[in-house]
């Protein structure tokens, strides 16, 4: 039982990582961009957009976390 717990802990750290917003931003938009050409709408152009974003969120989340720790030690 050992083994499928650490398998599972291990594919939650790969899938959700540092991030989980991440995760969720690709669960949302590759689904979305399916169903549109799905429908014949051409939305290829809104995979590299969302990466963007969700890089952006990303590192803006990290960004303000680390001047909240840096500001917390120097109190």
């Amino acid at each position: 039982m050992k083994w499928l717990r650490n398998f599972g802990l291990f594919w939650y750290d790969f899938i959700i990582g540092d991030d989980w917003r991440v995760a969720a931003g690709v669960v949302i938009v590759v689904p979305l961009v399916y169903v549109a050409a799905h429908h014949g709408i051409n939305a290829w152009w809104l995979l590299p957009i969302a990466v963007a974003a969700l890089l952006a969120v990303s590192v803006g989340v990290e960004a303000r976390r680390a001047r909240s720790t840096r500001s917390t030690r120097r109190t």
